[in-house]
């Protein structure tokens, strides 16, 4: 794989995306004031699509390349 951060993205996306939905459906099934809830899923797929995209381009944005003091220089 050429881009690892892309794994990574991937990787982080799906573990929040399963920290939230999973007690959010939880609690919408199995409480009664639970589906009150689904009054903020709105709210909660719009944050995780915010957070897909900036996910996204952190992977998709190049590392910085190491410092070299040469190419730092003005030219003569």
């Amino acid at each position: 794989m050429t881009n690892p951060r892309l794994a990574i993205a991937v990787t982080i996306g799906l573990a929040i995306g399963l920290a939230v939905v999973l007690p959010v459906a939880w609690l919408i099934n199995n409480r009664d004031w639970g589906v009150g809830l689904m009054l903020l899923v709105p709210f909660i797929v719009y944050g995780m699509m915010r957070l897909a995209r900036v996910l996204e381009a952190w992977a998709r944005n190049p590392p910085p390349l190491p410092h070299s003091s040469t190419r730092d220089r003005p030219p003569r």
